[in-house]
């Protein structure tokens, strides 16, 4: 998982300057999934879904820092059970449920305490890779593996990551990756240091040492901002290799209040200038092309060590990035360019020959991989518990049935400034996304109207038709849609349709005899433990 990487900035999904080499050959080795959507265009709460296998509405963490609640089913939880191991390599995002394992008595140095204070996974290496601090303290208060160990390779001072992994010179004086003007700046750091490499070789060192069927979370902090990148990736790129962005006039006339505020954030600002795009969009690409350049190097080693034969490897992100596409930067909304990711399996078995290098464009969701690895380890997928389908009929070239018709993403701005910009409650700062192949309607809770985009007459989603008189219907079939699930039994997570049906009956075989009258109404047998003398 590459942390904000976009769907279409990839040579394989048609990018036209950018050189991802290994990635497009994962891709010729396997599937690419077309029409992959994650679950929120949030760092936290998406990985909160691809770890579950449930929607944002389902498992509650729906923003970075709100904890995913105890108790709540992960990936681990399911693979260790279908005896895999299920390893933790880089970020999750994830914030512990403390009061919840408090209340619970789990303490996070026991192995019960310590999975879910990791999101079910055992930890090889966790690093959230966001070690900013300001006048209120850190981001992150937790241990950062990577800061000790550009410490243990001599760089300065008590936040190495800030000022040298994310950071150029100017001179003697420091030139920050946070002030995007540093972006085409080369980091302060060798090449070797930075934070892919570095991952890359605790990935491998994991690899050297795994016994038994396993499963890693290889989580990667990159492309994400501070958008800066060491030598000789940052002139890579220059402007020329910049795409144009995807932006219309349209979109700022009247625009829908909620995608307003956003566009007038700081961010947003931004990102609409194209000086700012000029300098920025090159480093994005330049860490692109070195995180493609470390994914060449961890093929290279599972080819040596004879574990390319039997891996299974899924390429893909937890959102993408505006880059000043509809007058946005980050992402946090729901056009294509925050919510479409890239997502790429690659599969040794011969089962898969037929689809190799293929694309598939059905309506994938993020969820559907938690479903895929559990369907690889041969177990039932529990559908009580994982809301995703598995994709592997996909990659055996089966004629799927009855697939989705549409995809579903959720967005809580509670936390956002946006949310005081609009005088929204905390309850109603939230928004919901569903979208079939033609069409994608966004409803905001606070009384706003709904935007729709009708994606093949406006495939760049310029035109929002959420006004328009003449689009009722579609508006209310979306709904509908969005209505139906929001009605899924969601929750009834520990019993399932199986243990149900096997328990449905009248009661009579358990002693139960509702509307009996006489013993004639029952069977015999039934009507016997009933009959008789009175026991002395």
């Amino acid at each position: 998982m590459y942390d904000q990487l976009r769907h279409d900035y990839l040579g394989c999904a048609g990018h036209p300057t950018i050189r991802t080499p290994h990635m497009d050959t994962l891709a010729a080795r396997g599937v690419r999934f077309s029409n992959a959507y994650v679950q929120s265009p949030v760092c936290g709460a998406s990985r909160m879904s691809t770890y579950t296998g449930r929607y944002v509405h389902s498992h509650g963490a729906a923003y970075n820092g709100f904890p995913l609640r105890v108790g709540e089913m992960t990936l681990g939880d399911h693979l260790r059970s279908a005896g895999l191991g299920c390893w933790l390599i880089g970020k999750t995002h994830m914030k512990a449920d403390a009061a919840g394992m408090a209340r619970l008595g789990l303490t996070p140095d026991s192995v019960i305490g310590a999975r879910q204070a990791e999101c079910g996974f055992d930890v090889w290496e966790r690093d959230d890779g966001l070690w900013a601090s300001g006048p209120h303290g850190p981001y992150d208060d937790k241990r950062s593996p990577y800061n000790e160990y550009l410490k243990h390779q001599g760089y300065a001072g008590d936040n190495p990551w800030a000022d040298f992994a994310n950071a150029g010179a100017n001179g003697d004086d420091l030139a920050s990756g946070w002030f995007m003007q540093n972006a085409a700046r080369p980091a302060n750091i060798r090449e070797q240091d930075s934070e892919t490499p570095w991952l890359t070789r605790r990935a491998m060192a994991f690899l050297d040492q795994a016994q038994g069927p396993w499963c890693a979370h290889v989580s990667f902090i990159k492309p994400h901002w501070p958008y800066i990148v060491p030598a000789p990736y940052h002139d890579m790129y220059t402007p020329q290799d910049v795409v144009p962005a995807l932006r219309d006039a349209r979109e700022k006339d009247n625009p829908h209040p909620v995608y307003g505020a956003f566009m007038d954030s700081r961010v947003g600002q931004s990102f609409s200038r194209d000086e700012v795009r000029d300098v920025v969009i090159p480093a994005y690409m330049g860490l692109i092309t070195q995180c493609d350049d470390q994914l060449g190097v961890l093929l290279a080693h599972l080819k040596a060590t004879g574990q390319d034969k039997d891996t299974v490897i899924v390429l893909t992100s937890d959102h993408g990035d505006y880059l000043g596409d509809h007058w946005m930067g980050e992402k946090d909304l729901f056009h294509d360019p925050s919510v479409r990711v890239p997502l790429i399996i690659c599969d040794p078995s011969p089962a898969a020959d037929a689809t190799r290098g293929t694309t598939c464009d059905a309506l994938v969701e993020s969820i559907d991989l938690a479903a895929t690895f559990i369907d690889v380890a041969g177990a039932q997928v529990p559908r009580h518990i994982v809301e995703g389908r598995s994709l592997r009929p996909f990659l055996n070239g089966e004629t799927v049935t009855q697939w989705r018709e549409h995809v579903i993403s959720e967005y809580d701005y509670s936390k956002s400034p946006m949310r005081a910009a609009l005088g929204v409650s905390i309850r109603n700062a939230r928004l919901f996304m569903v979208a079939d192949k033609r069409w994608k309607l966004i409803h905001a809770e606070g009384g706003f109207r709904p935007m729709l985009f009708d994606r093949k007459e406006d495939p760049q989603e310029f035109v929002d038709l959420g006004a328009s008189d003449a689009h009722r219907d579609v508006i209310a079939q979306m709904y509908a849609h969005l209505a139906n699930w929001a009605r899924r039994p969601s929750q009834r997570v520990t019993i399932s349709d199986a243990q149900i049906e096997a328990g449905t009956g009248t009661g009579d075989e358990v002693g139960i005899l509702l509307g009996a009258f006489s013993p004639e109404d029952v069977a015999p047998d039934v009507a016997a433990v009933y009959q008789g003398k009175i026991p002395d």
